[in-house]
């Protein structure tokens, strides 16, 4: 008869039609909470989400609800919120970096060509989806995926390429043959 899904407005099924499939969404976490009431165990769901174009823009979402999709479905909604640039040089990152979120740190150094991404699953997905092809990372301190995302992020965001930091200086940097 109806062949719509449930629980999903027509508004809302318009404005997913709507929007770029350029982005590409990646769950690294669902966190499942319990909330001892009277009648029992009342469960909850957190939902960590990387969102990415490949092409130099990643954003980092967290979403809460009382079921796995609605917990997905806001982190969406709140990375595509967050999306930050960063600063690539060809198929890795411009310079050596450390980001700190919490207790969880993770030194980003750039890699040669062919080397591919090497991270844990949480820092490799916010690199894939930034658009790094060649990384080296560690991981130090915490293990916690929500804080190693965070960290990751905190890391790409202080990356600046040549361009950037002779704007910030005022000054022309001699550039090396290869940079």
């Amino acid at each position: 008869m109806n062949d719509r899904p449930r629980g999903r407005g027509r508004r809302e099924e318009r404005e997913r039609e709507r929007e770029p499939k350029e982005f590409e969404d990646r769950v690294i976490k669902i966190n499942r909470c319990a909330k001892v009431v009277k009648g029992g165990r009342r469960f909850s769901f957190s939902a960590l989400v990387v969102v990415g174009n490949r092409k130099g823009l990643v954003g980092v979402g967290f979403g809460k609800a009382n079921e796995v999709p609605s917990a997905v479905e806001k982190a969406v909604k709140d990375a595509r919120k967050n999306l930050v640039a960063v600063s690539l040089r060809g198929n890795t990152i411009p310079h050596e970096t450390k980001g700190r979120f919490g207790a969880a740190a993770v030194v980003l150094l750039p890699a040669s060509p062919g080397t591919g991404i090497i991270a844990s699953a949480a820092v490799r997905a916010v690199a894939e989806l930034a658009g790094v092809k060649d990384i080296l990372t560690k991981s130090l301190g915490s293990n916690n995926p929500v804080n190693l995302v965070k960290a990751a992020r905190h890391g790409f965001l202080s990356l600046k390429n040549v361009d950037e930091v002779e704007s910030l200086r005022g000054v022309e940097i001699g550039r090396r043959a290869g940079s």
